[in-house]
């Protein structure tokens, strides 16, 4: 068995068959981020490790797990322990139990929508939702502060590009954010509401509205959510995104 580090994105895109998680893990190879495959007549597999990405040192997994788990020991070993397994559930959960020093962590939802997918999901609401300026940072950190305090993404934050939001009243009201984005695959996340103003639909509005931008910048849209957060996967499925189940892991010294 030979692992091959991949030196092009286009490398990475085909040997997992463009897989929108592990593409966005690779991050387009920028950043520090490397990517490797391995290959067997049985199956194969494709490792991404991209440093700080949503706060964490990432480590994307696709394949089959006979391929992954050789392959999963050789990144930690080049990459070091602060890189966190992630992908599918059935996959971390295989790789885990036959790699020791990998323990299972959080579980929770990637949701992801291509530009084919928007076209059978609601279009935006124009002209109510618009990309804030810098100077509106501080109002966004106050709401996430107040509403949304374990956010990922918060102003100022390496990787988080531009916060868009919608206004009551003079009022900023709810909020999300770009950040961490792929070439290939735009990410939503720091979506927030202000208490007073739930119920009207606003996060839903935000965050179709983004959603569009980011689908017109990258041609896919994902993001991570709690599996707890029912109401929130609801808004994003109306939107269009598709559900998948993962798991994080977590590497001991």
């Amino acid at each position: 068995m030979t692992i091959r580090e991949l030196l092009d994105p286009a490398e990475v895109a085909a040997a997992c068959g463009d897989d929108d998680l592990l593409v966005w893990v690779a991050q387009g190879l920028r950043g520090g981020a490397r990517a490797w495959t391995l290959a067997t007549g049985r199956g194969s597999a494709v490792v991404a490790a991209a440093p700080g990405v949503s706060r964490r040192d990432r480590l994307g997994m696709w394949g089959d797990a006979a391929c992954a788990v050789p392959l999963v020991r050789h990144v930690l070993a080049e990459m070091g322990p602060s890189y966190r397994p992630f992908g599918e559930r059935e996959l971390v959960r295989e790789v885990a139990a036959r790699l020791p020093g990998v323990r299972p962590a959080g579980r929770f939802s990637w949701m992801s929508l291509s530009g084919a997918a928007q076209e059978r999901a609601p279009a935006a609401v124009a002209g109510e939702v618009g990309w804030l300026a810098k100077d509106a940072d501080a109002q966004v950190a106050a709401l996430l502060a107040a509403e949304a305090p374990d956010s990922y993404a918060v102003p100022g934050l390496p990787g988080v590009s531009r916060w868009a939001g919608a206004n009551v009243a003079g009022e900023l009201a709810a909020v999300a954010a770009e950040a961490w984005s792929a070439p290939t695959v735009g990410l939503l996340a720091g979506v927030a509401t202000r208490a007073r103003f739930r119920g009207r639909g606003l996060a839903e509005r935000v965050c179709r509205w983004v959603t569009g931008e980011l689908l017109a910048a990258y041609g896919r849209a994902a993001l991570m959510v709690d599996d707890e957060n029912a109401a929130a996967i609801t808004v994003y499925e109306r939107i269009g995104y598709r559900r998948r189940l993962v798991m994080a892991s977590h590497v001991t010294a």
